[in-house]
């Protein structure tokens, strides 16, 4: 006689969590490239534990979800966040220098590339999902044109344009929130 168990998975999604360090880090940032407020220490706090280790964290558990696109966006993302702050830091901590604005153009131009191929992976997810992919490819894109031209018009356009991908990202997460706590669609996510 032969005992079959079926295991069911009854952890929660991680992905709108993720999704809510992503928007309110990329918020904060880009009401700083908006003209908003000063770049200090709120925004690197933000991007250092919601942008980065918040989504590295959702990264891994999106892992153990099977999921490989939660896990290689969140992860990657997480590591960006990450790897911005530290830009940011390492050289007030005399630890190498600044890196010049056409670096950054070249930094910002290889997520824009990545953000761009997440973006056609996106083809079989909801509307609002491709619409978020699709703005943060055009934020990275603005930003590269911003630091490689350095007119500063661009970057503020790329600050609005991230207010709006953040913003988007926190609608797509109250969106799943609502739906698990309801049982029912609330918001539309086409």
């Amino acid at each position: 006689m032969s005992n079959i168990f079926e295991m069911k998975d009854n952890t929660a999604n991680p992905g709108p969590l993720g999704l809510v360090g992503f928007g309110l880090a990329t918020i904060m940032l880009n009401l700083h490239n908006a003209g908003f407020h000063a770049l200090d220490t709120m925004v690197l706090s933000m991007g250092l534990l919601l942008g980065g280790l918040l989504q590295l964290i959702v990264g891994l558990l999106e892992y153990k979800k099977n999921n490989m696109f939660g896990m290689i966006a969140f992860g990657a993302y997480g590591a960006f966040w990450l790897s911005l702050i530290f830009l940011m830091i390492l050289p007030k901590m005399g630890l190498g220098e600044a890196p010049a604005p056409e670096a950054m153009g070249y930094y910002c131009s290889v997520w824009a590339i990545f953000s761009l191929g997440m973006f056609f992976a996106t083809m079989k997810a909801n509307m609002a999902s491709r619409i978020l992919f699709a703005a943060v490819t055009v934020l990275f894109a603005l930003l590269a044109i911003a630091d490689f031209t350095g007119i500063h018009g661009v970057k503020t356009l790329a600050g609005f344009e991230g207010i709006f991908a953040g913003s988007l990202a926190l609608y797509i997460a109250i969106a799943e929130l609502y739906h698990d706590v309801y049982g029912k669609k609330i918001l539309p996510l086409g």
